[in-house]
């Protein structure tokens, strides 16, 4: 059995995909059209001609574009719908997806179609393909907490299809203590937490994030290597680490895979697991991540494994 054969093989949860991210540049210029909306590109080729990015904000300018042609729930349907199918193909049982209710409803778009065409895409996806789900909301973490507590009043009618929240966007400059109030919020509302900490910003934001936002997973969480206290407070309180190889080579976060803090955490007894954050924008859905980590640390399958089942106990199932 090859290393991809092992990687598929295994049961596993994705606990760290954007939806918005996963619309591949085929799907989002069918969508265009029928929606009636120009793409700043010749066709599917030139747009993914142009998915190389000098850091995390470069990266968002594009994503934003992209979501510009979601529009209507069938829209977030088809999107989510192949996601799924895609993740089936490598061997994942369980996904928790972000979902950004700000990149839509900034746009005039009601936050029910977007929820409704998300979810009803994961209710048929765990029909037909047996995948269980969570959903996260994520707030924009360059926007203020004020705007995220108006998307919170906007989510009420729907709180019952939301498992948890989440904080992205760009880190640099919006600390996650920005965010303390309505993280308070929503885990008085019985909610789920994680937060993107330690991408781009450094350690202190992965501690900000523990103690402040009191999360319970830590998205990305690279520069927590940084500190060793650290390390091994997250080892000692088993805070699982959502962390997404291909992208932080993309973003040049880790450019150079070998250098990648995934096997130093592993040895200090961190519970990472490995996911595409946003797999049509960084060339490749989980499986590729896997393999492009494994070769690049040189892991064993026993480490392979490992990380399968960490991402099982991670979730939030």
């Amino acid at each position: 059995m090859d290393l991809r054969e092992l990687v598929v093989s295994l049961p596993k949860a994705e606990l760290h995909v954007h939806i918005e991210g996963t619309l591949e540049p085929e799907l989002m210029f069918e969508i265009g059209s029928r929606n009636g909306i120009e793409l700043p590109y010749a066709d599917a080729a030139a747009a993914r001609a142009a998915y190389h990015f000098s850091d995390l904000q470069a990266f968002l300018d594009l994503y934003y574009a992209g979501a510009a042609v979601l529009l209507h729930e069938q829209d977030y349907y088809d999107m989510t719908h192949a996601y799924l199918r895609r993740a089936y193909a490598d061997g994942v049982v369980h996904v928790e997806p972000f979902f950004d209710p700000q990149t839509h409803t900034d746009r005039g778009i009601d936050f029910g179609t977007v929820i409704n065409g998300i979810t009803r895409a994961l209710q048929d996806g765990e029909r037909e393909l047996g995948i269980t789900y969570r959903l996260i909301m994520s707030w924009l973490r360059h926007l203020s907490q004020e705007a995220a507590f108006e998307t919170w009043a906007m989510a009420q009618p729907y709180l019952a299809l939301i498992d948890g929240v989440g904080l992205d966007s760009g880190e640099r400059g919006n600390p996650p203590e920005k965010f303390a109030d309505v993280y308070a919020a929503a885990r008085a509302a019985g909610l789920h937490a994680a937060a993107h900490a330690g991408e781009e910003g450094p350690a202190a934001y992965v501690t900000t994030a523990l103690d402040v936002l009191r999360v319970e997973r830590i998205d990305h969480g690279d520069h927590a290597i940084d500190d060793p206290a650290l390390v091994a407070r997250l080892a000692a309180e088993r805070i699982p680490l959502t962390m997404c190889p291909l992208s932080n080579q993309r973003l040049q976060v880790t450019p150079d895979l070998r250098l990648h803090p995934l096997k130093a955490f592993m040895d200090a007894g961190v519970v990472v697991t490995v996911n595409s954050d946003d797999p049509a924008y960084f060339g490749g859905y989980v499986a590729d991540n896997f393999v492009a980590i494994v070769e690049a640390l040189g892991l064993s399958d026993d480490e392979v494994r490992t990380l399968a089942a960490n991402s099982l106990a991670a979730s939030w199932r």
